[in-house]
């Protein structure tokens, strides 16, 4: 039997905790090979939707289908395909790396030597095999995080999901970790990263779910939705207040996108603008970039700290 091209497809998944709705009809395809990055604040919906996945949450209402198999009744058979790297450090102190990677094997029933091979593999593919027989209370955050990850690996899934896989690395480590995800990817992993390194997801994932408040707000290839959007470059603007207050009143005839954030303005362009381009020689700081994902997340779901 062939399976479908979408790995993971999700229509209109509700979920609510008493009062409280957390899914309110999200969508969600995630094509072979490829690497879905899903974005939001905390409390958007991210972590109860990968846990509708694994099967850890059942959902309100909405229909989901993995590998083309319908849960609630495939969840079973579809968990033995998913690899994951969890947001909080799971691992057994009490064990050494490579004992580490063959107790989680056993889970699958993967055979002993296959196992071994599988391990050996993965601990020279993440630079793990000169600390192969160490405890885990031995390793660096960064060594911990690749364990985490050679770990998921161990049953060869088919689908991995990462849930904010360089939380805590340092940028020599979190430089690493990419590498290596680029290869997977690059030799056909399907990936379901969350993150809030907008820098990572824009490194790895071929598409993007932005979602908030339980409702996606926004998808796409990363750079397609944030020139579609926002525009291709940013301009940021210091100033006094009330001057850039006066400055977005000017560039109303322009093809621009403005945001005020106390005494600074940011204006997102689609094209060139006159008006601004005389404006930026008044200015005391003016910094002219182009415009990435974080620009877009932050212009769509806010600048602000919630409390959830």
């Amino acid at each position: 039997m062939t399976e479908p091209d979408n790995v993971l497809d999700i229509k209109n998944l509700k979920k609510s905790f008493g009062d409280r709705q957390v899914l309110k009809g999200i969508d969600i395809r995630l094509k072979k090979g490829s690497c879905l990055g899903l974005l939001g604040p905390n409390g958007a919906g991210k972590t109860t939707t990968i846990r509708i996945i694994l099967g850890l949450v059942i959902p309100s209402s909405g229909e989901i289908r993995v590998f083309g198999q319908a849960y609630p009744n495939a969840i079973r058979r579809v968990k033995y395909r998913i690899g994951v790297v969890p947001q909080m450090d799971n691992l057994d102190p009490d064990l050494t790396i490579v004992e580490n990677l063959l107790v989680y094997a056993n889970y699958f029933k993967i055979p002993l030597k296959i196992a071994k091979e599988r391990a050996e593999e993965l601990l020279d593919f993440f630079a793990l095999k000169n600390r192969r027989d160490e405890i885990i209370q031995n390793l660096s955050g960064g060594q911990r995080r690749r364990l985490l990850l050679a770990r998921a690996l161990i049953n060869k899934p088919s689908l991995l999901i990462l849930d904010e896989p360089t939380i805590g690395l340092d940028p020599q480590a979190r430089l690493l970790m990419w590498q290596r995800l680029e290869a997977l990817r690059k030799h056909g992993t399907t990936m379901l990263l969350t993150s809030h390194y907008m820098e990572e997801v824009s490194r790895l994932a071929t598409r993007v779910i932005i979602i908030d408040n339980g409702k996606a707000i926004a998808q796409g290839d990363p750079k397609t939705i944030v020139e579609k959007i926002l525009g291709k470059e940013v301009m940021e603007l210091s100033g006094n207040h009330e001057e850039l207050k006066l400055l977005i009143r000017d560039l109303e005839s322009c093809d621009v996108n403005t945001e005020l954030v106390g005494d600074k303005l940011y204006v997102y362009l689609k094209k060139g603008c006159n008006i601004l381009d005389r404006a930026a020689t008044t200015m005391p700081h003016v910094v002219r970039r182009p415009a990435t994902l974080e620009d877009l997340f932050l212009k769509l779901t806010g600048r602000k700290l919630r409390e959830r």
